[in-house]
């Protein structure tokens, strides 16, 4: 039987946007009006992929459920959110990634990369050697970092203290060579205690992502292996949701 995108949805701009990358990655979408039904086909064994919104009622059930579920039966997990309140919920209840509402097509096209990547036969987003400081607004005030590389995905960077994964950070960034500050949301996806940590691109601007590729074109002879874009050392501890 065909694999599917399960999805939990009913805010008519983003299934638009979901049934345009859907198609593109070759998964047909299942929408469903109840947890209880989207429950019933994450069990079935045919679902690549969950997309819930968690300004439904019963979608952390849901995602909690379907993070059980151990591999190749284990979908690709993607919560639906506005950017406040939400994000610490859904990754609690085991979302692998975020899209924030109103969705971009970048956004998403970027959460299936992998699957789109491997039906195009792409090779995924180099990333590139970088010396750039960077700021995070965290609870606790501005933390400063050095970049250390950089993808149109995300950095990895390193603190003088060592900070703990979290979503939907605020960051800027001083690119060497660019007159503007990149300044954006990032998700913090691993850390460990030597203040090392990686972080995902959850929110640019579209000027922002546009300078950011600008720069990337224009540096593109010192990119480095681009399998490990975004992964974490050997032996470090990652943050993930919660995995059977």
């Amino acid at each position: 039987m065909r694999r599917f995108a399960v999805v939990l949805c009913q805010d008519g701009p983003s299934l638009a946007i979901l049934k345009i990358v859907l198609s593109e990655v070759g998964l047909p979408p299942v929408l469903c009006r109840s947890h209880q039904e989207t429950m019933e086909l994450i069990l079935g064994g045919h679902c690549a992929a969950l997309i819930a919104d968690f300004d439904l009622p019963g979608a952390a059930e849901v995602m909690k459920t379907a993070s059980l579920l151990v591999p190749p039966q284990k979908p690709l997990l993607l919560a639906l959110s506005d950017a406040w309140p939400g994000t610490g919920e859904a990754f609690q209840s085991g979302a692998s990634r975020i899209l924030y509402k109103p969705l971009q097509l970048d956004q998403v096209r970027d959460a299936f990369e992998p699957r789109r990547a491997s039906k195009k036969k792409k090779r995924k987003a180099p990333r590139y050697e970088v010396r750039s400081l960077v700021y995070l607004e965290l609870d606790n005030g501005t933390v400063p970092a050095i970049g250390l590389n950089l993808s149109e995905q995300g950095m990895a960077i390193r603190t003088a203290e060592q900070i703990t994964p979290r979503p939907n950070v605020a960051f800027r960034c001083i690119l060497p060579g660019l007159k503007d500050e990149l300044h954006g949301h990032a998700d913090v996806i691993w850390a460990d205690a030597q203040g090392r940590a990686g972080i995902f691109f959850s929110r640019l601007s579209l000027s922002a992502r546009k300078h950011l590729k600008a720069w990337l074109r224009r540096h593109g002879g010192n990119h480095v292996d681009t399998v490990r874009c975004l992964l974490p050392p050997t032996n470090t501890a990652v943050f993930a949701a919660p995995r059977s």
